[in-house]
């Protein structure tokens, strides 16, 4: 007597939550907004995520907004962001809050990958345009030192990150991004594949 042979099943579509894509237009207009209500507000802040690498030469991000600031800061920005009409979410993870504007979502980061984010972080991201916005954007060595430690055996595609790389690769400090991503060995073999590739090599830099 055979058995037929035990297959493995895909899980179900609804397994996967359907990701929130809009267009760069949208996106820049919440950013505005997000802008706008921390600057009057006086609260310090900088621009992270795909909305930074946009900012700075990179492909668009269709996702959501990425917001860099200090802990101690978390819960004024909410409280303004809700007076201009924004929806506070409490997630479960212990490293941001979030914020809807719309169907836009709003990370408020304040540690990013274990690095939490400090005066002297915010105080080395240069104002630069977005959209209609004018402000403080992470620089290029800060933005690629998050990507990289947040890769990790469930998030590891590197198509993306190498788009990144290359758009990005004049404004970053290989060096430096070696050096503050050498505990991951994600990180270690994606810099290993720039210099392969001869994208970027954090040996020379």
């Amino acid at each position: 007597m055979t058995t037929e042979p035990t297959r493995h099943r895909p899980p179900p579509v609804e397994y996967f939550p359907p990701r929130n894509t809009v267009s760069m237009d949208e996106l820049l207009q919440t950013l505005t907004r997000v802008v706008n209500s921390l600057t009057h507000a006086e609260i310090p802040f900088a621009v992270a995520g795909g909305c930074a690498v946009y900012a700075r030469g990179g492909p668009p991000s269709g996702h959501d907004v990425d917001i860099f600031l200090r802990r101690t800061d978390v819960a004024p920005a909410l409280a303004v962001l809700q007076q201009n009409g924004m929806r506070r979410v409490d997630p479960p993870e212990d490293w941001l809050v979030k914020a809807y504007d719309g169907d836009i979502l709003v990370d408020l980061i304040f540690s990013a990958s274990g690095r939490e984010i400090t005066d002297e972080l915010l105080a080395r991201a240069p104002r630069m345009r977005i959209g209609s916005a004018h402000a403080p954007v992470v620089t290029a060595t800060d933005l690629m030192i998050d990507k990289l430690n947040v890769l990790d055996a469930h998030r590891c595609d590197f198509v993306p990150m190498l788009q990144i790389a290359r758009d990005l690769r004049e404004q970053v400090g290989w060096s430096e991004v070696a050096d503050k991503t050498e505990s991951s060995p994600y990180a270690r073999a994606f810099l290993g594949l720039l210099d392969d590739l001869s994208i970027a090599s954090p040996k020379s830099s």
